[in-house]
């Protein structure tokens, strides 16, 4: 029987190659995205999509209701959708920190909750939550970004616990910088946001310079994503790269004096 794997933030980046991945090893995957008139000049590539407002309660409960009502079940669900929201926290808008918590924390949980009931009733279920390195760490101006990842860590660990009695796994995946349009939003509301006469122009300028250091391409994010999503007994949490792996083991280690010299170091 054909598993269905509902990823979202599909229409790009790594949610995208992972919805090819998945489709390509016979999933039958359901992309949801945001702007699905977009997608015509996209290689859909026998994948489903449907139209998904993460930060919308409304459209949330009506993209699980059609799913239900087309293929009988979710057995899968990748959360991918997310940006970064970087500037200084005395200078950013609270309403942007709110925004960033509700795309990259309780959209996630949204679903999440929406999907759950079935799972447990089948006993069966997986569910991936894509977070970040910076999960695990922090530095200048990532702040909010920061906290929305460290919030998706520890909700993650949280829903596993309450949920494997049921047959359910709940999976994290903490990819780095990768390769997507994921830098130039995030860069250019930091730039547009930091105006140059803020006290924080010239680290901006240099934070804007680390971000577009990317350190994977979408593909292989993917090929992790699918691991984590396929492997029988799954590790709490995932990393993409051997740096990647290395970078979280050390932040553990690390004092916090010296993990902001390491950040200092990096913004030079």
């Amino acid at each position: 029987m054909t598993k269905v794997a509902v990823i979202t933030g599909a229409s790009s980046g790594i949610g995208l190659s992972t919805a090819h991945i998945l489709q390509r090893k016979g999933y039958q995957v359901i992309g949801g995205a945001r702007h699905v008139d977009n997608l015509q000049n996209t290689d859909t590539s026998g994948v489903k999509f449907l139209k998904l407002v993460v930060t919308n309660h409304e459209s949330v409960t009506q993209f699980v209701k059609q799913i239900i009502n087309d293929y009988g079940n979710i057995d899968l669900v990748i959360n991918s959708a997310g940006y970064g929201l970087f500037g200084a926290l005395e200078e950013v808008d609270l309403e942007d920190a709110r925004n960033q918590l509700e795309v990259n924390l309780f959209g996630m949980a949204d679903l999440n909750k929406q999907i759950l009931a079935g799972m447990r009733l089948r006993h069966s279920g997986r569910i991936v939550n894509i977070s970040s390195l910076a999960g695990k760490s922090y530095s200048p101006l990532g702040g909010w970004y920061h906290i929305s990842k460290h919030a998706v860590e520890t909700y993650s660990d949280v829903l596993r616990t309450e949920v494997e009695d049921f047959g359910i796994k709940v999976v994290v995946v903490e990819p780095g910088i990768t390769d997507t349009n994921w830098q130039s939003v995030a860069n250019n509301k930091l730039l547009n946001s930091t105006s140059k006469a803020s006290p924080y122009r010239n680290l901006a300028e240099k934070v804007a310079k680390v971000l577009t250091n990317t350190t994977a391409t979408p593909d292989e994010v993917g090929e992790v994503i699918f691991k984590a999503s396929t492997v029988e007994k799954p590790k709490a949490r995932y990393q993409v790269k051997f740096p990647d792996k290395m970078a979280v083991k050390l932040s553990g280690l690390a004092s916090d004096r010296v993990q902001d010299w390491y950040m200092k170091r990096m913004m030079r």
